[in-house]
């Protein structure tokens, strides 16, 4: 049987050089003693996959709400499909596997309900009366910091520095680091955090393809505008292209994934090798991030990008939804912020004196923690006067 000391002793044989060890943590916030069979980021994967707002995951909007229809992706199949890809990825670079998938599970944590158009509502809100704003990457670092208890000690999950830093300063087109308290941690982020950042950004083009073709709203003859997409209709032949739609998507998706993978890990080697990196605190301290795909892949992929902000994100179809989700995010926040004392106890303590900025913090938290289907209901019990409260 092994012992966490036999698997930090493999990681010294397997990993590379530049990859993050678990026994060169930077540790917790609050020391606790070490597990006889697992490491620290394999603890905090497992802390991740029980938290509460883990589990919430499954009822949030990727792009399509959950009243769509059951086969589009959600907040939770998305993140697992993140890790898979992150995991792939850092097994070629040998990375840890365990690191990125600690910071895979938790990246999202952190968002409404509603998806982007949640945010951008509750940020617009939020801004105006706590002058804070709203950011999902520093609301996934306060989750796992502060808000799940499952502790008598302390509040939060108590997860590894490294974790942190990756939750934190994940950023893709739609992500941004989180503002003040992501200047405390001066490190950058190692190869790992970079490796899920990357696999994120894979993730949603690639799946949000396949969402949107089997919705309507983006057909083949639009991403016949990519030349991405037009390379992977020529690798994957004739055949493939004479089967039914729907083995025609999945086998264009799995190419286009494909393509852009193996792109990403030949152009990483390359910065790799070039930097030389003779430890993990190296990476941190580099400035620009190492995981990366090629010019010209990165063109491609931006133009797909473009091509589907366009036919996808705002297709009549999808404006609808959002425009719902934004009032109703609204209407939620109005009623509240009117009459706090309709949430519940645990919300908003009556003992306590609240100033006007931490009551739009406190709300905008508490509407952040909700699913799309919590939301919904609640929005129902709230304004239609034939509902039980």
């Amino acid at each position: 049987m092994r012992t966490r000391k036999d698997l930090e002793e493999l990681e010294d044989k397997i990993l590379a050089v530049y990859a993050m060890k678990s026994k060169d943590s930077a540790g917790r916030e609050h020391d606790e003693p070490q597990h006889d069979g697992r490491t620290c980021y394999q603890r905090d994967r497992d802390r991740v996959v029980h938290s509460e707002a883990f589990r919430k995951l499954e009822y949030k909007t990727q792009v399509f709400v959950i009243f769509e229809g059951d086969y589009y992706r959600t907040r939770l199949t998305h993140t697992i499909e993140v890790a898979q890809l992150a995991r792939t990825i850092g097994r070629n670079l040998r990375l840890n596997e365990d690191l990125i998938e600690a910071i895979a599970l938790a990246h999202d944590l952190g968002h409404p309900p509603f998806g982007h158009a949640g945010e951008e509502a509750l940020d617009e809100i939020v801004s105006k009366g706590s002058g804070k704003g709203f950011n999902h990457n520093l609301r996934s670092f306060e989750i796992v910091t502060q808000f799940e208890k499952k502790y008598p000690n302390f509040n939060g999950l108590n997860l590894t520095r490294e974790v942190l830093v990756g939750i934190l300063k994940h950023e893709t087109i739609y992500d941004t680091p989180g503002g003040a308290v992501y200047r405390k941690f001066k490190e950058g982020p190692g190869l790992e955090a970079q490796v899920v950042d990357i696999a994120d950004s894979l993730a949603y083009l690639n799946h949000d393809i396949d969402d949107g073709i089997t919705s309507g709203c983006i057909n083949e003859e639009d991403l016949m505008e990519s030349s991405l997409w037009q390379k992977a209709v020529k690798k994957i032949g004739v055949d493939a292209k004479r089967a039914q739609p729907q083995i025609f998507k999945y086998q264009i998706v799995k190419e286009l994934i494909d393509m852009q993978v193996k792109d990403l890990l030949t152009s990483t080697d390359e910065r790799l090798k070039k930097l030389a990196f003779k430890s993990s605190h190296e990476v941190k301290l580099h400035k620009e991030s190492v995981v990366g795909f090629s010019t010209q892949m990165a063109l491609e992929r931006d133009a797909l990008q473009n091509m589907l902000n366009e036919k996808l994100y705002h297709h009549w179809r999808v404006e609808r939804m959002t425009t719902k989700a934004r009032r109703i995010v609204k209407d939620l926040f109005d009623v509240y912020i009117k009459n706090p004392k309709q949430l519940p106890y645990t919300i908003y303590p009556r003992q306590v004196k609240f100033t006007d900025a931490q009551k739009h913090e406190l709300i905008g938290n508490y509407i952040a923690s909700m699913t799309d289907r919590f939301a919904l209901d609640e929005h129902k019990r709230l304004f239609d006067p034939y509902q039980k409260v």
